[in-house]
């Protein structure tokens, strides 16, 4: 399967419990499970309420999740700009090695400059 066989979007209501599924997917990989205390309301209180904490682009292969990337803005006061921080991109390790890591971090950044953002941030694991 190439990259362009995924769908890639930004999560709606509806995709709720599938970004759960990549949460806890991500915390299995970084041996974490016991630590996840997020709930379907949860997200939907923090990812779709009156002011979002942060946005979600799902990837799905046909109607599998097959990975997800979640991010926020933050500010940096020296440029008088927001920025744009990459909080968790993962991918389901029988979709890895096609290339869709790089996709949702490619459209996470293309996010950052659309809206014209000082800075793009992420942290990666050891």
């Amino acid at each position: 399967m190439s990259e362009s066989e995924f769908q890639i979007r930004p999560a709606t209501i509806r995709d709720i419990p599938a970004i759960l599924k990549c949460i806890k997917g991500l915390a299995r990989y970084e041996h974490l499970e016991d630590t996840v205390i997020a709930t379907e309301a949860d997200l939907q209180s923090s990812l779709f309420g009156e002011t979002p904490d942060a946005e979600v682009l799902i990837a799905y292969e046909r109607t599998e999740p097959a990975g997800f990337a979640m991010f926020f803005h933050n500010y940096s006061t020296f440029l008088a700009r927001r920025g744009l921080h990459l909080e968790d991109l993962f991918v389901f390790p029988q979709f890895r090695g096609k290339g869709l890591g790089r996709s949702l971090l490619s459209k996470v950044a293309r996010i950052a400059v659309q809206r014209q953002c000082g800075r793009f941030e992420l942290s990666a694991l050891d």
